[in-house]
């Protein structure tokens, strides 16, 4: 739960997420680190995170929330990192069929992360509009696109 705050810190600083109240961020620690990863830097400061659930309705589907690593610590392929490790270690805890994501079509860095996540993993890609960007009640969002990869072989 103490990362929460920490990844709250690195969310804002990307200027890229959609920024969750800190509160969101001390609960996702709590109930979700299973299905999530922090790295940290060699003081033990946290310096990159995944955030990931469980589909309720497809209990071998990795949602992955979130990615992101703090400025400082960006380029040296520790997004891909961690995203390998923590689909690794859901995949032996639970099995796993697939991961999705959402993506808006401005966010070059991430469709980059998950198309090469595919190919390094050998599986299949998707993409479909999740979200129409007339959705969301900012109405200057963007469409949220669906990456669906999977399935992965057993």
């Amino acid at each position: 739960m103490e990362d929460g705050a920490a990844i709250w810190r690195i969310a804002r600083d990307s200027e890229v997420l959609d920024l969750n109240s800190s509160y969101s961020y001390l609960l996702w620690c709590r109930d979700f680190a299973a299905t999530s990863v922090v790295a940290r830097d060699e003081n033990g400061d946290a310096i990159a995170f995944v955030t990931g659930y469980i589909r309720p309705d497809r209990p071998q589907t990795l949602v992955v929330w979130q990615v992101a690593v703090d400025q400082a610590h960006r380029g040296k392929g520790l997004a891909a990192s961690l995203l390998d490790a923590l689909t690794t270690r859901v995949a032996a805890d639970q099995g796993l069929v697939s991961v999705e994501t959402t993506i808006t079509p401005d966010n070059t860095a991430s469709d980059r992360l998950f198309t090469s996540y595919a190919l390094r993993h050998d599986v299949g890609l998707e993409h479909e509009v999740l979200f129409d960007g007339g959705l969301f009640p900012e109405g200057t969002h963007l469409p949220e696109v669906l990456y669906r990869i999977g399935p992965f072989h057993a």
